[in-house]
Protein backbone atom coordinates (compact mmCIF):
# COMPACT_ATOMS: atom_id res chain seq x y z
CA UNK A 1 0.00 0.00 0.00
CA UNK A 2 1.45 3.43 -0.73
CA UNK A 3 -0.20 7.41 0.19
CA UNK A 4 2.26 9.07 -2.62
CA UNK A 5 4.48 11.32 -0.64
CA UNK A 6 3.17 10.14 2.18
CA UNK A 7 3.91 6.50 3.19
CA UNK A 8 4.54 3.48 1.93
CA UNK A 9 3.67 -0.03 3.98
CA UNK A 10 5.59 -3.27 2.70
CA UNK A 11 4.36 -6.92 2.48
CA UNK A 12 6.19 -8.02 5.79
CA UNK A 13 4.64 -4.86 7.47
CA UNK A 14 7.64 -2.12 7.10
CA UNK A 15 6.60 1.02 7.04
CA UNK A 16 8.26 3.88 5.43
CA UNK A 17 7.46 7.47 6.19
CA UNK A 18 7.68 9.55 3.05
CA UNK A 19 7.67 13.01 4.90
CA UNK A 20 8.82 14.22 8.92
CA UNK A 21 11.67 16.30 9.29
CA UNK A 22 14.55 14.93 11.95
CA UNK A 23 14.22 15.02 16.13
CA UNK A 24 16.41 18.18 17.52
CA UNK A 25 17.35 18.64 20.88
CA UNK A 26 15.53 21.45 23.47
CA UNK A 27 17.96 23.68 24.39
CA UNK A 28 17.99 25.92 27.69
CA UNK A 29 18.42 30.02 27.28
CA UNK A 30 18.82 29.74 23.79
CA UNK A 31 20.35 33.13 22.38
CA UNK A 32 19.53 32.72 18.89
CA UNK A 33 15.27 32.50 19.63
CA UNK A 34 15.41 33.79 23.15
CA UNK A 35 13.11 30.59 23.63
CA UNK A 36 13.89 28.03 26.44
CA UNK A 37 12.72 24.96 25.70
CA UNK A 38 13.22 21.10 27.67
CA UNK A 39 11.37 17.86 27.36
CA UNK A 40 9.44 15.81 30.20
CA UNK A 41 7.92 12.62 30.47
CA UNK A 42 4.13 12.25 31.37
CA UNK A 43 3.93 8.57 31.35
CA UNK A 44 6.11 5.68 31.01
CA UNK A 45 3.16 3.34 30.30
CA UNK A 46 1.66 4.27 28.19
CA UNK A 47 4.79 6.37 26.79
CA UNK A 48 3.79 10.00 27.10
CA UNK A 49 5.85 13.09 27.12
CA UNK A 50 5.97 16.51 25.73
CA UNK A 51 8.39 19.35 25.01
CA UNK A 52 7.91 22.54 27.07
CA UNK A 53 8.69 26.52 25.23
CA UNK A 54 9.15 29.07 27.37
CA UNK A 55 10.26 32.70 26.32
CA UNK A 56 13.55 33.62 27.78
CA UNK A 57 12.30 37.22 28.72
CA UNK A 58 9.71 35.79 31.11
CA UNK A 59 11.75 34.30 32.92
CA UNK A 60 14.64 37.03 33.53
CA UNK A 61 12.11 39.53 34.63
CA UNK A 62 11.28 37.60 37.59
CA UNK A 63 15.01 37.05 38.16
CA UNK A 64 14.95 40.46 38.31
CA UNK A 65 12.11 40.85 40.58
CA UNK A 66 11.45 37.48 42.73
CA UNK A 67 7.84 38.91 44.07
CA UNK A 68 6.44 39.64 40.56
CA UNK A 69 3.07 37.74 40.15
CA UNK A 70 3.04 37.75 35.98
CA UNK A 71 2.07 34.70 34.69
CA UNK A 72 1.55 33.85 31.22
CA UNK A 73 -1.17 31.51 29.46
CA UNK A 74 -0.33 27.87 28.99
CA UNK A 75 -1.34 26.45 25.33
CA UNK A 76 -1.14 22.50 25.36
CA UNK A 77 -0.21 21.57 21.80
CA UNK A 78 -0.57 18.72 19.34
CA UNK A 79 1.27 18.69 16.34
CA UNK A 80 -0.49 17.89 12.93
CA UNK A 81 1.41 15.10 10.79
CA UNK A 82 -2.11 12.69 9.58
CA UNK A 83 -1.68 10.95 13.07
CA UNK A 84 1.24 9.01 11.76
CA UNK A 85 4.37 11.31 10.80
CA UNK A 86 5.96 14.35 12.95
CA UNK A 87 6.43 15.02 16.45
CA UNK A 88 6.74 17.58 19.17
CA UNK A 89 10.81 16.76 19.10
CA UNK A 90 10.80 17.47 15.17
CA UNK A 91 12.69 20.49 13.82
CA UNK A 92 9.88 21.57 11.94
CA UNK A 93 7.82 22.18 15.07
CA UNK A 94 10.70 23.33 17.65
CA UNK A 95 11.24 26.33 14.54
CA UNK A 96 7.83 26.54 14.13
CA UNK A 97 7.40 27.16 18.43
CA UNK A 98 10.93 29.33 18.38
CA UNK A 99 9.23 31.83 15.78
CA UNK A 100 5.52 31.63 17.31
CA UNK A 101 6.73 32.60 20.98
CA UNK A 102 8.67 35.67 19.50
CA UNK A 103 4.91 37.28 18.75
CA UNK A 104 3.54 35.77 22.08
CA UNK A 105 4.77 35.40 25.12
CA UNK A 106 2.85 31.87 26.23
CA UNK A 107 4.04 28.60 28.12
CA UNK A 108 3.58 26.00 24.99
CA UNK A 109 3.23 21.88 26.23
CA UNK A 110 3.75 20.32 23.06
CA UNK A 111 2.94 16.47 23.66
CA UNK A 112 4.33 13.88 22.21
CA UNK A 113 1.17 11.51 21.14
CA UNK A 114 1.48 7.61 20.00
CA UNK A 115 1.51 7.51 16.39
CA UNK A 116 -0.76 4.75 14.06
CA UNK A 117 -0.30 2.61 12.53
CA UNK A 118 1.73 1.22 14.86
CA UNK A 119 -0.34 2.05 17.72
CA UNK A 120 -3.62 2.39 16.19
CA UNK A 121 -6.38 5.40 16.53
CA UNK A 122 -7.71 6.36 19.09
CA UNK A 123 -4.56 6.25 21.16
CA UNK A 124 -3.40 9.59 20.22
CA UNK A 125 -6.36 10.95 21.76
CA UNK A 126 -6.37 9.57 24.60
CA UNK A 127 -2.36 10.49 24.93
CA UNK A 128 -3.35 13.96 24.49
CA UNK A 129 -6.49 13.84 27.05
CA UNK A 130 -3.55 12.54 29.49
CA UNK A 131 -1.24 15.60 28.36
CA UNK A 132 -4.01 18.03 29.86
CA UNK A 133 -4.52 16.42 32.34
CA UNK A 134 -0.90 16.22 33.53
CA UNK A 135 -0.87 20.27 32.69
CA UNK A 136 -3.71 20.55 35.39
CA UNK A 137 -1.88 18.58 37.82
CA UNK A 138 1.13 22.11 38.29
CA UNK A 139 3.35 19.14 38.62
CA UNK A 140 6.03 20.57 36.18
CA UNK A 141 8.29 23.66 38.27
CA UNK A 142 7.82 25.93 34.59
CA UNK A 143 3.79 25.39 35.05
CA UNK A 144 3.92 26.29 38.24
CA UNK A 145 6.45 29.19 38.18
CA UNK A 146 5.34 30.81 34.85
CA UNK A 147 1.78 29.07 34.06
CA UNK A 148 -1.39 31.27 34.45
CA UNK A 149 -3.96 28.03 35.34
CA UNK A 150 -6.93 30.66 34.44
CA UNK A 151 -6.04 30.97 30.74
CA UNK A 152 -5.36 27.58 29.74
CA UNK A 153 -6.12 26.94 25.72
CA UNK A 154 -5.86 23.76 23.70
CA UNK A 155 -4.16 23.98 20.01
CA UNK A 156 -3.13 22.01 17.10
CA UNK A 157 -2.63 22.26 13.19
CA UNK A 158 -4.18 19.67 11.21
CA UNK A 159 -4.34 16.20 12.82
CA UNK A 160 -3.34 18.28 15.95
CA UNK A 161 -7.01 20.68 15.14
CA UNK A 162 -8.86 17.73 14.74
CA UNK A 163 -7.09 16.62 17.81
CA UNK A 164 -8.11 20.11 19.96
CA UNK A 165 -11.42 19.51 19.01
CA UNK A 166 -11.90 16.61 20.58
CA UNK A 167 -9.86 17.28 23.77
CA UNK A 168 -12.09 20.84 23.96
CA UNK A 169 -15.13 18.11 23.69
CA UNK A 170 -13.92 15.59 26.19
CA UNK A 171 -13.13 18.90 28.52
CA UNK A 172 -17.08 19.48 28.51
CA UNK A 173 -17.99 16.42 29.29
CA UNK A 174 -14.94 15.28 32.08
CA UNK A 175 -13.35 17.23 34.94
CA UNK A 176 -9.99 18.11 34.85
CA UNK A 177 -7.71 17.91 37.97
CA UNK A 178 -7.40 20.74 40.53
CA UNK A 179 -10.61 22.35 39.29
CA UNK A 180 -8.40 23.76 36.00
CA UNK A 181 -10.70 24.23 32.81
CA UNK A 182 -10.15 25.18 29.49
CA UNK A 183 -10.41 28.50 28.61
CA UNK A 184 -10.08 28.26 24.62
CA UNK A 185 -9.19 26.16 21.68
CA UNK A 186 -7.24 27.44 18.56
CA UNK A 187 -8.24 24.99 15.91
CA UNK A 188 -5.87 25.74 12.90
CA UNK A 189 -6.48 24.07 9.51
CA UNK A 190 -8.44 21.30 10.90
CA UNK A 191 -8.09 17.94 9.53
CA UNK A 192 -12.05 17.09 9.09
CA UNK A 193 -13.69 14.51 6.96
CA UNK A 194 -17.20 13.54 6.38
CA UNK A 195 -19.42 10.96 4.12
CA UNK A 196 -20.56 13.72 2.03
CA UNK A 197 -18.22 15.40 -0.11
CA UNK A 198 -17.58 19.16 -1.19
CA UNK A 199 -17.03 19.48 -4.38
CA UNK A 200 -13.10 20.33 -3.39
CA UNK A 201 -12.56 16.96 -1.89
CA UNK A 202 -11.48 14.82 -4.78
CA UNK A 203 -11.74 11.15 -4.92
CA UNK A 204 -8.15 10.64 -4.78
CA UNK A 205 -7.59 13.17 -1.71
CA UNK A 206 -4.87 11.84 0.69
CA UNK A 207 -6.85 13.28 3.69
CA UNK A 208 -9.58 10.54 2.67
CA UNK A 209 -7.19 7.55 1.81
CA UNK A 210 -5.39 8.55 5.25
CA UNK A 211 -8.39 7.91 6.87
CA UNK A 212 -9.49 5.09 5.47
CA UNK A 213 -6.24 3.12 6.85
CA UNK A 214 -5.55 4.72 9.64
CA UNK A 215 -9.42 4.89 11.48
CA UNK A 216 -10.42 2.72 14.38
CA UNK A 217 -11.44 -0.79 13.55
CA UNK A 218 -14.48 -0.51 14.95
CA UNK A 219 -15.30 3.07 14.09
CA UNK A 220 -17.78 4.83 11.63
CA UNK A 221 -15.46 5.38 9.05
CA UNK A 222 -16.03 8.93 7.17
CA UNK A 223 -18.95 9.76 9.45
CA UNK A 224 -16.77 8.20 12.63
CA UNK A 225 -17.22 11.49 15.35
CA UNK A 226 -13.33 11.36 15.42
CA UNK A 227 -13.22 12.79 12.26
CA UNK A 228 -16.52 13.71 11.66
CA UNK A 229 -17.89 16.53 14.13
CA UNK A 230 -21.39 17.05 12.59
CA UNK A 231 -22.12 13.93 12.06
CA UNK A 232 -25.46 12.39 14.06
CA UNK A 233 -23.21 10.35 16.00
CA UNK A 234 -21.54 12.99 17.24
CA UNK A 235 -21.74 15.23 20.21
CA UNK A 236 -23.61 18.11 20.12
CA UNK A 237 -20.84 20.68 19.79
CA UNK A 238 -22.47 23.22 22.19
CA UNK A 239 -20.84 20.76 24.41
CA UNK A 240 -17.55 22.27 23.92
CA UNK A 241 -15.85 22.54 27.04
CA UNK A 242 -14.32 25.81 26.65
CA UNK A 243 -15.43 29.48 26.52
CA UNK A 244 -14.08 30.52 22.58
CA UNK A 245 -12.61 29.16 19.67
CA UNK A 246 -10.46 30.28 17.03
CA UNK A 247 -10.97 28.49 13.50
CA UNK A 248 -8.18 29.39 10.99
CA UNK A 249 -8.30 28.68 7.56
CA UNK A 250 -6.16 29.02 4.78
CA UNK A 251 -7.72 29.77 0.88
CA UNK A 252 -5.50 27.09 -1.13
CA UNK A 253 -6.31 24.38 1.73
CA UNK A 254 -7.88 21.81 -0.08
CA UNK A 255 -9.42 21.22 3.59
CA UNK A 256 -10.54 25.28 3.73
CA UNK A 257 -14.25 24.21 3.05
CA UNK A 258 -14.06 21.79 6.25
CA UNK A 259 -13.13 24.29 8.45
CA UNK A 260 -15.55 27.26 7.53
CA UNK A 261 -17.80 23.64 7.77
CA UNK A 262 -17.07 23.35 11.18
CA UNK A 263 -16.70 26.84 12.09
CA UNK A 264 -20.39 27.42 11.02
CA UNK A 265 -21.33 24.22 12.94
CA UNK A 266 -20.17 25.39 16.36
CA UNK A 267 -21.81 29.08 15.60
CA UNK A 268 -25.29 27.59 14.80
CA UNK A 269 -24.98 24.44 17.65
CA UNK A 270 -26.69 26.33 20.66
CA UNK A 271 -23.21 26.91 22.48
CA UNK A 272 -22.81 30.00 24.12
CA UNK A 273 -18.93 30.70 23.61
CA UNK A 274 -17.47 32.74 20.96
CA UNK A 275 -16.56 31.38 18.04
CA UNK A 276 -14.18 32.93 15.29
CA UNK A 277 -13.73 32.26 11.96
CA UNK A 278 -9.52 33.92 10.83
CA UNK A 279 -8.30 33.15 7.09
CA UNK A 280 -5.29 34.21 4.94
CA UNK A 281 -5.31 34.61 1.31
CA UNK A 282 -2.93 32.82 -1.03
CA UNK A 283 -2.01 30.33 1.50
CA UNK A 284 -2.00 26.02 1.21
CA UNK A 285 -2.50 23.97 4.06
CA UNK A 286 -0.20 24.58 7.83
CA UNK A 287 1.82 27.13 5.42
CA UNK A 288 2.61 28.78 8.89
CA UNK A 289 4.23 24.93 10.52
CA UNK A 290 5.71 24.29 7.07
CA UNK A 291 7.60 28.20 6.79
CA UNK A 292 6.99 30.07 10.18
CA UNK A 293 9.22 32.96 8.81
CA UNK A 294 7.02 34.68 6.04
CA UNK A 295 5.04 37.62 6.18
CA UNK A 296 1.41 35.67 6.21
CA UNK A 297 3.02 33.44 9.10
CA UNK A 298 3.69 36.42 11.11
CA UNK A 299 0.39 37.75 10.34
CA UNK A 300 -1.20 33.99 11.63
CA UNK A 301 0.99 34.47 14.94
CA UNK A 302 -0.22 37.75 15.93
CA UNK A 303 -3.18 36.92 15.30
CA UNK A 304 -2.80 33.91 17.69
CA UNK A 305 -1.75 35.90 19.89
CA UNK A 306 -4.76 38.38 20.25
CA UNK A 307 -7.28 35.38 20.40
CA UNK A 308 -4.54 33.80 23.38
CA UNK A 309 -3.62 36.72 25.09
CA UNK A 310 -6.82 39.31 25.41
Amino acid sequence: MEIPNLVRVYEDGTIERLQGSPFVAPTLQDPTTNISSKDVVISYNPPISARLHLPNKIQSQEEENLNTNHKIPILVYFHGGGFFFESAFSQLHHNYFSTFLSVAHILVVSVEYRLAPETPLPAAYHDCWEGLKWVATKADPWLLKHGDFNRVFVGGDSAGANIAHNIAMRAGAEALPSGVEVLGALISHPYFLGSKRFESEAEESAGFRCWEWLQPCDGGGLDDPLINPLSSEAGCLSGLGCRKVLVCTAEMDELRERGVWYYEGVRKSGWEGEVELFEVEGEDHVFHVNDPRTQNALKMFKRFADFILH
